[in-house]
């Protein structure tokens, strides 16, 4: 009884008007495109009709309502394949005008504009474009020639080959280890706000084993039946999953052939320039090779998609991002031929020029996807393995 008169006494002062003034409940205001994806995603839940298809929709029955932060975390587990929009009995034109790959779009690049560190360069994202990749290639391309003219190194063939008697190599680092731990940073710090966010708790060995094996193989491109996904038509392709295939491990292998030959100068004391048939020199022209095929690919779907399936704010960013990595990579490659002639020192201030300006953008640009979206796939590979908070039905 004494129980009871208790919780009467705290629900009436919970009701008094003091105590409801006094109260301040948290509640963050939705942006258009936020508020666009909850009308979407409350309409998807009702119908579940594409339950199967990726991890987004699993993901969403287990919420009645989606606050800013499961928005955001929807968002980034959306992998834009289309194949929902495809099968949607409500898409334009019907009334409701459903289009889950636009509106998570939308709200991907207001994630990481939000998220961004410093905050006040989030808004870099919405400018970062082909236009600026291509002219910051162009004036770091020019600073490093100019330096080379100056040590009358420009037009001369240097000797051997070595890229270090145009540049020396400790140089090299003073110029690429801050720009590139920088966007570490800033990409790091980002994640950790996203991440705390939209944590759901620790992740086991499990989850994070989930998470990598369906970030690594692009599991979610498949379409949700294996036969790909929609790109400028109704018809199922893989190719978009190939050519991301083609353009991530590219990277890795050119970031693999930097790391050994990092490892060959200051552990075992054997420094470049390396012969043909080295590891560094193998695994870069592998990775190059893959790169030049994935960004190709990549840039001509861009160039052909359907207009419904992204957002078309965001279409400068990619192109930008997929243009530093294939000029990246082709100026690579171009340093094999050139290694013996004048052409070497130029050639290798566009490709140093291009690399520079990838890492200069990559915590403000497209690169930040991969990150936020292998999060997301870690939230879900925990979230799904533990209970469900509705215990709606057989829950």
């Amino acid at each position: 009884m004494l129980q009871l008169d208790a919780l009467v006494r705290e629900a009436t002062e919970l009701g008094t008007p003091a105590a409801s003034h006094n109260r301040v409940i948290p509640i963050q205001a939705l942006s258009a495109a936020e508020a666009e994806v909850d009308r979407v995603l409350t309409i998807c839940n009702s119908c579940r009709y594409c339950e199967g298809f990726c991890a987004v929709f699993p993901a969403m029955t287990r919420r009645l309502e989606f606050g800013k932060a499961d928005i955001n975390y929807l968002a980034n587990l959306c992998h834009n394949c289309g194949a929902c929009l495809h099968a949607c009995q409500y898409a334009t034109p019907h009334e409701f005008a459903i289009n889950v790959p636009q509106a998570m779009a939308k709200v991907r690049l207001e994630t990481y504009v939000d998220y961004a560190w410093p905050s006040a360069l989030g808004a870099l994202y919405k400018r970062n474009g082909l236009t600026l990749a291509l002219a910051l290639t162009a004036a770091l391309t020019l600073f490093l020639a100019l330096a080379a003219a100056r040590q009358g190194s420009l037009l001369q063939t240097p000797a051997g080959g070595n890229f270090y008697s145009v540049f020396p190599h400790n140089l090299m680092v003073s110029l690429f280890a801050p720009i590139f731990l920088f966007a570490l940073l800033a990409l790091g710090l980002g994640l950790r706000g996203f991440w705390k966010d939209v944590s759901p708790g620790a992740a086991s060995a499990a989850a994070v084993a989930d998470a990598a094996d369906k970030a690594l193989r692009l599991k979610f491109l498949d379409g949700g039946h294996g036969q790909g996904c929609n790109e400028s038509d109704d018809a199922f392709t893989l190719a978009r999953r190939r050519f991301h295939h083609f353009t991530f491990y590219g990277f890795m292998l050119c970031f693999a052939a930097t790391s050994v030959a990092t490892l060959f100068h200051y552990l075992l004391g054997w420094e470049a320039p390396y012969d043909y048939a080295s590891l560094p020199k193998l695994l870069g022209l592998a990775g190059g090779i893959s790169l030049v095929i994935g960004t190709i690919g990549l840039l001509r779907l861009n160039l052909q998609r359907h207009a419904m399936h992204g957002d078309a704010a965001q279409q400068p960013m990619d192109r930008g991002f997929i243009a530093l990595l294939l000029l990246a990579a082709l100026t690579g490659l171009a340093l094999l031929p050139a290694r013996g002639s004048a052409a070497l020192t130029l050639t290798l201030c566009l490709h140093l020029g291009a690399v520079m300006a990838l890492f200069a953008t990559m915590p403000y640009g497209k690169f930040a996807h991969g990150f936020f979206r292998t999060a997301a796939l870690l939230k879900w590979a925990i979230e799904k393995r533990q209970p469900s908070n509705l215990q709606l039905g057989d829950d």
